[in-house]
């Protein structure tokens, strides 16, 4: 386990991923109950898997109703989704933290290069009152990483932000700020600065609090607020150990031990990937002592430098582990 793990993160080639998936699948299957016991239901068996577009993928919603692991283990974290008060969470039993402290970090560099290099602000206020979330962990660890003195959280106390954005623009400090969507909106009903060099971050998260709007919209109304380019975005859940990124028209690329692929809204179990437009499947190798191949409930089109990804399907709420008895 230990050589897979550090082969994970070295992987050289398409078929170096299609070889590695396939040893984690085999992992997977043999030692995840939920997993083996959901593609024996569907028909597939290990000798049916060949090649990446045999593995069948686990639909996210059983993270709700199982303890989804490989091996037996007492988590070192355990991260749940957002929600609102009586919704049922998914929950993610994490072994191993220097595994998602490694493709976290590992993740960022890629896209954005070291942390140390950045000072973190956090507009996070849903995910900071909430307990267990993957974010705010992610969030610590970059700002351990980054080791800035200016890093921090903020709530509602906007004017503070304020003065501190406009504090590292005049410093010429190197900065980034993750803020949930609707969070950032409210900033920048009160506030405008003209801050080219500053990265933002739109995490997503408007139900409840503010009307839906298309991305378009509300990312020419963040340009305007901040000053900036383009709005970024990074597209990660509590049931992944890793993070797709966006630097601009939420379009996104992964790391290299992850893939976002599509299938088709019809047939949920063709793992071709070969249409433009359709429900998003992820493969997070770093997920190993979870579970790494995921069916989400969110659609994407298929760009030639990544994936859209357009919201999540109207009927997103069925939940196929009803169909499955342990």
């Amino acid at each position: 386990m230990e050589t897979l793990t550090h082969h994970i993160f070295h992987l050289t080639s398409e078929a170096d991923f299609e070889a590695t998936a396939l040893q984690v699948f085999e992992l997977q299957y043999d030692g995840n109950a939920v997993y083996r016991t959901y593609c024996q239901h569907i028909g597939k068996s290990k000798k049916d898997v060949r090649t990446l577009s045999d593995i069948p993928f686990l639909p996210i919603s059983f993270f709700k109703t199982y303890d989804v692991k490989t091996g037996d283990f007492e988590p070192e974290l355990t991260f749940r989704s957002s929600g609102t008060t009586g919704m049922e969470r998914s929950r993610h039993l994490v072994k191993d933290a220097t595994l998602y402290r490694k493709s976290l970090i590992e993740s960022f560099r890629h896209f954005y290069g070291n942390p140390s290099d950045y000072v973190f602000l956090a507009l996070l206020p849903n995910y900071i009152e909430q307990q267990n979330s993957s974010l705010t962990y992610m969030m610590e660890e970059l700002m351990h990483e980054s080791g800035a003195e200016e890093n921090g959280y903020y709530l509602y106390n906007h004017e503070d932000m304020y003065q501190k954005l406009i504090q590292l623009r005049d410093n010429q400090r190197k900065t980034i700020l993750w803020g949930v969507t609707f969070a950032l909106l409210d900033f920048a009903e009160q506030y405008t600065l003209d801050f080219p060099q500053l990265t933002v971050f739109e995490t997503g998260g408007m139900k409840g609090r503010r009307k839906e709007m298309v991305k378009e919209e509300l990312y020419d109304i963040l340009r305007k607020a901040f000053g900036v380019a383009d709005i970024h975005s990074e597209y990660g859940m509590c049931e992944l150990l890793s993070q797709a990124y966006s630097k601009g028209g939420n379009i996104f690329s992964t790391p290299p031990w992850m893939r976002l692929r599509l299938r088709s809204e019809k047939d949920p179990f063709d793992g071709s990937d070969s249409m433009d437009t359709g429900v998003l499947n992820i493969i997070d190798l770093a997920n190993l002592h979870s579970c790494s191949f995921i069916a989400t409930e969110d659609l994407g089109r298929r760009h030639p430098n990544g994936i859209e990804i357009l919201g999540r399907m109207d009927h997103s709420q069925t939940r196929g582990c009803s169909l499955m008895v342990l």
